[in-house]
């Protein structure tokens, strides 16, 4: 072989071998692969906030009422001492059923979850405060009081 042809040969196998691991600056458009299309990296669909409102408990004490929650409510979660959407579905049967909730089942601790948790505390627990849907320190005192009485 002629020293050109070598040349020729090297440069070409060195050029093949840049553009097969991506490195050669001067590579054509025709050998890079095409961008993939942009994509978010989550969809305002798929995302599920998962609401963990304990009201004053510790881990321990969510622990206890989920057990209470599984045992009666059909709660079929984890747990995990964390009181979420699940284990706050399961206590609004509980409240829709005897302490006059009257909103949907859907796991959210507003007013009315809370009211109807107050009158829980009110009969047995030693809630002394009004019925008026705010998880004070009276209300949080008084679910803790039930965490660790059921």
């Amino acid at each position: 072989m002629r020293p050109n042809a070598v040349t020729r040969i090297l440069v070409s196998v060195t050029a093949a071998a840049g553009i097969a691991a991506g490195g050669l600056a001067g590579a054509g458009a025709s050998f890079a692969a095409s961008a993939p299309a942009a994509q978010p990296a989550v969809s305002a669909e798929a995302v599920t906030v998962l609401a963990v409102n304990n009201l004053g408990l510790s881990v321990a004490e969510a622990k206890k009422v989920q057990r209470w929650l599984k045992t009666y409510w059909g709660y079929t979660g984890a747990i995990d001492g964390r009181l979420g959407t699940g284990s706050w579905k399961a206590f609004q049967r509980c409240l829709k059923a005897n302490w006059g909730y009257t909103g949907a089942i859907d796991g959210k601790v507003g007013s009315g979850t809370v009211k109807a948790l107050q009158r829980l505390l009110k009969h047995s627990w030693g809630y002394t405060g009004q019925i008026d849907g705010e998880a004070g320190k009276g209300t949080k005192a008084a679910f803790r009081r039930f965490a660790n009485g059921i």
